[in-house]
């Protein structure tokens, strides 16, 4: 049994444990301070995020308008920031390093290309890349800290985005159609695709003005070709024969009922079954992937219907040679034959594209013989002689000529839009003499050799009694091209299709008239190179004389080939049909 004080004890100590009033209010005293603090960094870490999110969404805002004001993007991202209550901002240079403090944010801003298309992510965008499509911005601040600016370090909210705008626009090169000769144009389509066309003038001059939209054209072509679902790049990645193309052509919504039928008769006609890969054709850049009926917004495409359907028929042709025999047809000439080659433009680039910065179209190389000739008769010379006939044999080699879209800026919106073209003609080389490819169709049609030329038989003259005398000569001349020349298309010219050109001279100087300043002439007498210089005083004027009467009908057919073929001699057209700044997109 325990002692009395013993128990006494024992009370009490159970009493003192059953009482806890006490300990609550120590812990409690206790743990404040610990739980206030906790509270305090909680509210400010809550605060720092929701700030870090304003900020992330403001940085959003601020590359979204600065990739819009391309020109102008300091400006853009300061006053988007600081509109949106961001306190202080400050741009940092290149080189430069500003640490951010409370009431100062810092941002850097990088333009430069934002290509989707590369494979690695962390690569598409490349700074100081030009031409700019993109803008990084990156952004640094002190956020505000209210109750723990003693309990944690002081942080710095730094975020980054990146965005881009896709302006794109519709442009071709070539395609120089002044006047048309409705036979001349029809027998070089009949060579080119089969056939026999014969449309008249008028039906050519309503394909001139017509212009067709592009893709209605592929969606008709798609029908054509029995693809019924995909994208606009599945079409071009298929093939077609010209007469598919007329007919999807003729089948356009809003083509001139003259456009349309003139089309139709053409793919009745045409007999050619190449087919065509149509990518060398059109080249729809981004708008290819859309799908089948789809068109981009604030995007007009549109082309030239006579310049695609000369452009399909020169792909047409297998060979890529047409012979042309326009017998008498050519006022004041007794007989004209043509030969001509065209090669493939360089690294294939199409006729037409739709595309962004920095794409090229070029014309196809051109190569054109032609043996003109005229009967004179009785023409008296000094000394009894008489100029029996006159042959004109014209070499025409063109180079390509191309066109390269440098530039599209919008700096207050659609309606002031602005399109660059360096465009650059093609060199064109002359020469009136015997080609070293005569009889030979495929050395005529090798572009990646040059020709060379000997003398030729310039006239023939009866002198006395000897035999018919050959009169031999030659003459050259080049028309170079410069550095591309800068073309700006406004809305205004987009919107009415203007063609502008650039030229390295006048296009209405005679291109056989100016070779005829370097003629120079001998006589062939019975098979042996004799001089026989008193006679060529003689003759050499009769010889210029009739020569110069003939340039003008050899010009003008000239001018007419060459522009069915959609090319020109020292020039260079371009028209820009359709033009877009596109949307600025977060990609980043």
């Amino acid at each position: 049994m325990l002692p009395r004080h013993a128990k006494g004890i024992g009370r009490l100590a159970r009493s003192m444990v059953g009482d806890r009033r006490a300990n609550f209010a120590v812990m409690t005293a206790l743990s404040a301070p610990v739980a206030l603090a906790l509270a305090a960094v909680a509210i400010d870490e809550a605060s720092i995020y929701t700030e870090r999110r304003e900020a992330q969404a403001m940085v959003d805002l601020a590359a979204i308008t600065a990739a819009s004001n391309i020109n102008n993007v300091n400006t853009a991202v300061v006053t988007t920031l600081t509109d949106n209550g961001m306190p202080g901002v400050v741009v940092q240079a290149a080189g430069q390093t500003i640490a951010p403090a409370v009431g100062k944010t810092v941002v850097t801003v990088t333009p430069g290309q934002y290509l989707a298309s590369t494979t690695n992510v962390g690569q598409r965008f490349q700074a100081g890349v030009t031409p700019y499509n993109a803008v990084r911005v990156t952004l640094a601040k002190i956020p505000n800290r209210y109750f723990a600016s003693s309990l944690i370090p002081t942080p710095v909210i730094g975020t980054q985005a990146t965005a881009s705008m896709t302006p794109m626009a519709t442009f071709s090169v070539g395609s120089r159609l002044l006047s048309l000769n409705g036979g001349i144009i029809n027998s070089l389509l009949s060579g080119l695709i089969g056939g026999n066309i014969s449309l008249s003038v008028m039906d050519y001059n309503a394909l001139v003005s017509a212009d067709i939209d592009v893709l209605s054209f592929m969606s008709a072509l798609a029908t054509q070709l029995n693809l019924t679902a995909g994208t606009y790049s599945d079409v071009l990645a298929s093939k077609a024969t010209i007469g598919q193309i007329a007919t999807a052509m003729a089948n356009v919504p809003g083509l001139d009922g003259t456009s349309a039928l003139a089309l139709q008769a053409i793919a009745a006609k045409a007999t050619s079954t190449v087919k065509i890969p149509l990518n060398t054709l059109v080249d729809l850049g981004g708008v290819g992937s859309l799908g089948i009926g789809q068109k981009p917004p604030g995007l007009g495409v549109t082309a030239s219907a006579i310049g695609m359907l000369t452009a399909g028929a020169v792909l047409a042709n297998g060979t890529n040679q047409v012979a042309l025999n326009l017998g008498a047809t050519i006022p004041g000439l007794t007989n004209t034959t043509l030969a001509i080659a065209i090669g493939q433009p360089m690294q294939s680039s199409p006729w037409l594209a739709i595309d962004q910065v920095g794409t090229t179209v070029r014309t196809a190389q051109t190569r054109i013989k032609l043996a003109a000739s005229v009967t004179i008769g009785n023409s008296g010379l000094s000394g009894g002689g008489s100029l029996v006939s006159v042959s004109l044999p014209l070499s025409v080699e063109v180079a390509y000529a191309q066109a390269t879209l440098t530039g599209i800026t919008c700096p207050s919106g659609p309606s002031s839009i602005q399109v660059s073209i360096a465009a650059q003609p093609g060199i064109a080389a002359l020469h009136l003499a015997a080609s070293n490819t005569d009889g030979n169709p495929t050395a005529f049609a090798n572009f990646s050799n040059p020709q060379t030329f000997s003398n030729a038989q310039i006239a023939a003259i009866q002198l006395l009694l000897l035999p018919v005398l050959s009169v031999n000569g030659s003459a050259a001349t080049n028309i170079t091209n410069n550095s591309p020349q800068t073309l700006t298309f406004n809305a205004t010219d987009i919107a009415n299709k203007v063609t502008k050109t650039v030229s390295t001279r006048n296009i209405t100087q005679s291109l056989t008239s100016s070779l005829l300043t370097s003629l120079s002439l001998t006589v062939n007498v019975l098979g042996l190179g004799l001089d026989l210089s008193t006679l060529l005083n003689s003759v050499t004027p009769a010889v210029v004389a009739v020569l110069n009467g003939i340039t003008a009908p050899v010009d003008n057919l000239l001018y007419n080939l060459l522009s069915t073929l959609g090319v020109s001699v020292g020039s260079a057209d371009v028209r820009v049909t359709g033009a877009t700044c596109g949307r600025s997109v977060l990609v980043q």
